[in-house]
């Protein structure tokens, strides 16, 4: 068995691909071969599989009518060949645009290259011969020409726009190839390929620079990728072409379901690059969670044609991930422009799922526990905007703190200080005394700090905020997270239980940036500080008996793991549905060497069992807003059985133990 840094990104679905805008002058072939030959021995110095070139790269696009001068076609097929050994030598497969004659016609194709020949040849489907755009002058569409194969040089290769090509040596790998304007159309040939089974689609393109056409262009891209859920890579010729009427800039981009992973500089005259790693596996996984993909039925019938995509040398040290979609914390933006923008949008949706019940109930009172720590803080913020937004006083909302054997001053003071600010109601309600007579009642020592020692005190204070709502005619807003979900953090039928669960969405990575954006621009002065300083706070459920000089004996992430690990797991096991080894690389490849391989796994496992063990909680939580694109509602996104067994999960994990080097 391989160690677990040996292995390779390849094992868990990442190819790694290269769009580039090569130097060329137009109509120099030996020129523009010898271009294209040194950006692939760059693009696989840098760990690239396939490169993708422009549209008639090999000519350049802009040779008007001397595409009909036979030298120039000629000498085009004869780089053809010399490009696929130059692939070949560089180790990687490559697309390539030419124009190329067959039976009497000229078609602007694609070829693609692998192995040390041509693997097969797309024609362009829409020709555009409009406004500065004349292409129907030489070329004919793909539509009027017959799919067969075409003999260049000694060997035959498949030809036509029915063509997807599949990588043997990597399941899932599947090419479909469109040419420019085809994206343009109203119906992209590569939303066709994409539902016959094609996972990364590629566009070599001469799309000239107009005012406004960059932004155009982008969106097109990255939403197309969303719509195919698939990898779009597009490639767009450079400045080189001939400036006689247009402007080309070489802009060429990479983007995966939605998210652009890279992109190049434009307006340059050397070579340009992007390269990133494609996540296969992730793409497959989305098409299997959508039944709209699954309904969908392609056009026309496609010829699978097989190739190998090149693989890494046997030993080579495997390069990071180039990645940018990886991060630490899948749920925060790294951006802070975004970042509050993000906060802002879950804190409306949040305040609106409660306004909504409140005006559906009638309720015009609710109670909340407020114990100064992050989730109940986040939880009375939002309390309070959707009572201003459903036109309500801020007096009925009655928070009620209830300190016991863990509590301390800090918490309680915070909790204190951010009821007044926000104009609630605010009552102290110590739980002590009655859980000592309920120890007691049930013949429990006080001095026995375990498990029922805790959950007494938590179901006290859900007693006691249940009560309460009943008293005054409310009902109780929950304040657990998402993340307190997946782990089953939370007391069934104690803090686990409310009428309204409005941080269920919110994984608890994110809650602290909500706190901080809260304190950054809701508040000003002193109220700000309070946030600032709650949010600085250990995370702890304070129900340990506080040590010499009321130190804090409890912290949360020293029992159950850091929150960031457990975070990363859950967006990365649920949101995706990887496998322990996968997700393990990833954290790998994320957290570098903040944490030991060991320590990963320990965490891993603790969440895998903690997350099937403690399914019965979520299947019995209440009703509570969806904010992102995990969530654990049994009533929404996860419908798990309580009784289901994680030993598969736990075996891949214990397996992956084993692997690691010390």
């Amino acid at each position: 068995m391989r160690t677990s840094s040996e292995f390779s990104p390849m094992d868990f679905g990442f190819a790694r691909v290269a769009v580039v805008s090569p130097e060329l002058r137009v109509a120099d072939v030996q020129f523009n071969a010898d271009k294209l030959i040194e950006a692939m021995s760059a693009a696989a110095e840098r760990g690239a599989r396939l490169a993708l070139f422009p549209e008639l790269c090999i000519t350049a696009y802009s040779c008007g009518d001397l595409f009909f001068q036979p030298l120039l076609l000629r000498d085009a097929l004869a780089a053809v060949g010399r490009l696929a050994e130059a692939a070949d030598r560089a180790g990687l497969a490559a697309v390539v645009g030419l124009p190329l004659a067959v039976e009497g016609k000229l078609f602007n194709v694609a070829a693609l290259l692998a192995g040390g020949r041509i693997v097969g040849l797309a024609p362009k489907s829409f020709l555009p011969s409009t406004g500065e755009f004349y292409e129907e002058r030489w070329f004919t569409p793909a539509a009027r020409c017959k799919a067969q194969p075409v003999r260049i040089g000694d060997a035959e290769a498949p030809f036509g726009p029915d063509l997807i090509f599949a990588a043997e040596n990597m399941p899932g790998f599947v090419l479909g190839i469109e040419i420019c304007e085809d994206l343009w159309a109203i119906s992209p040939p590569s939303g066709d390929m994409a539902q016959a089974g094609a996972t990364v689609l590629l566009n070599g393109s001469a799309s000239n620079e107009l005012l406004g056409k960059v932004e155009y262009r982008r969106d097109l891209v990255r939403q197309q990728s969303a719509r195919s859920l698939a990898a779009y890579l597009y490639a767009g010729a450079g400045p080189g072409e001939s400036t006689t009427d247009l402007v080309w800039a070489g802009h060429s981009m990479i983007a995966e379901n939605g998210a652009i992973l890279a992109e190049t500089e434009r307006f340059k005259f050397s070579t340009q690059m992007a390269v990133a790693d494609v996540d296969v596996q992730r793409l497959l996984g989305e098409r299997l969670r959508s039944n709209t993909y699954s309904a969908a039925q392609p056009v026309r019938a496609y010829r699978r044609v097989a190739f190998e995509l090149p693989e890494p040398a046997a030993g080579a040290a495997q390069p990071a991930l180039i990645r940018p979609l990886l991060t630490r914390m899948p749920f925060v933006p790294a951006d802070p422009a975004r970042r509050a923008e993000h906060c802002r949008e879950i804190f409306n949706i949040q305040a609106t799922g409660l306004a909504k019940r409140l005006l559906h109930t009638g309720s015009k009172v609710v109670t909340i526990g407020l114990s100064g720590g992050l989730d109940s803080t986040l939880a009375l913020l939002v309390t309070a905007r959707a009572f201003d937004l459903a036109g309500l006083p801020r007096a009925g909302i009655h928070a009620i703190t209830m300190p016991g054997f863990g509590t301390t001053p800090r918490t309680r003071g915070n909790a204190e200080k951010l009821a007044e600010h926000l104009g609630v109601g605010f009552r102290t309600i110590p739980i002590t005394d009655a859980v000592r007579q309920h120890f007691k009642d049930i013949g429990h020592d006080e001095n026995l700090h375990d498990v029922t020692y805790e959950n007494a005190q938590a179901r006290e204070r859900t007693q006691i905020l249940m009560d309460v709502a009943n008293k005054i005619g409310g009902f109780v807003v929950g304040t657990g997270d998402l993340s307190e979900l997946a782990l089953g953090w939370a007391t069934y039928n104690g803090d686990h239980m409310s009428m309204y669960h409005v941080c269920a969405g919110v994984p608890k990575t994110l809650v602290r940036y909500l706190v901080d954006w809260a304190a950054e621009e809701e508040f000003r002065g002193e109220a700000a500080s309070v946030l600032r300083d709650i949010s600085a706070t250990p995370i702890t459920p304070e129900l340990l008996p506080l040590g010499k000089e009321g130190a804090l004996e409890q912290k949360t992430e020293d029992t159950i793991g850091p929150y960031e690990l457990h975070d990363f797991f859950l967006y990365n096991a649920i949101r995706y549905g990887f496998p322990p080894a996968k997700v393990f690389f990833l954290a790998r490849q994320a957290f570098g060497g903040d944490y030991a391989p060991e320590t990963i796994l320990k965490w891993l496992r603790v969440f895998y069992r903690r997350f099937f063990s403690q399914q019965f909680k979520r299947s019995a939580m209440p009703d509570g807003p969806k904010v992102g694109s995990v969530a654990l509602s049994p009533r929404g996104d996860w419908r798990m059985p309580s009784d289901a067994s994680a030993a598969s999960w736990l075996a891949e994990v214990d397996a992956l133990a084993k692997t690691v080097v010390k």
